[in-house]
């Protein structure tokens, strides 16, 4: 195909994700029991569409080809994480805080300069990233006009403190 001009429109987001999971029930403990999404329909004992805030689905579960599955390979072809987005810092401190009162293990926690995330595996062995996105304003820029990206350890006490709590 010949590159031409055509760029995806500003306004475009991405809606929602549909994971192929191994237990539906386990799935929906961890999404919704642990993270905090509501079912919004559910299709028997294979299927459900969760959401936050009334939206009719972020994230649909199956069991459809997956019925009790092993996860999928580490070193495989398919998704690396699902990212969550949160609306403030103090939103991703509250599901820090949920998380680590839990006892759910992360792998890992990085500020990327533009934003600040958590990284975790759901039940399955999918990645899932919970993050919130630093104001543009804050973002810093590279002389030729592209964000400055990184990955540096994410201060875990910094981000308690928007609590307003000892941690």
């Amino acid at each position: 195909m010949e590159a031409d001009d055509y760029k995806v429109p500003p306004l475009t987001r991405i809606g929602h994700i549909h994971l192929k999971v191994a237990d539906l029930e386990r799935s929906l403990d961890f999404y919704c029991g642990l993270l905090g999404f509501e079912v919004m329909a559910r299709y028997g004992t294979q299927a459900a569409f969760i959401a936050a805030g009334g939206y009719h689905h972020h994230i649909g579960l199956n069991t459809w080809y997956s019925q009790d599955a092993p996860p999928a390979p580490a070193h495989g072809v398919g998704l690396f994480h699902t990212a969550i987005l949160y609306p403030t810092r103090k939103d991703l401190a509250v599901i820090f805080n949920r998380l680590r009162l839990a006892d759910y293990p992360l792998s890992g926690a990085s500020d990327h300069g533009v934003s600040e995330a958590l990284y975790l595996n759901d039940p399955d062995n999918n990645g899932v990233e919970l993050y919130w996105d630093r104001p543009r304003e804050q973002w810093n820029f590279m002389p030729d006009g592209t964000v400055e990206m990184y990955t540096r350890s994410l201060n875990l006490r910094s981000l308690l403190a928007e609590l307003g709590a000892p941690s």
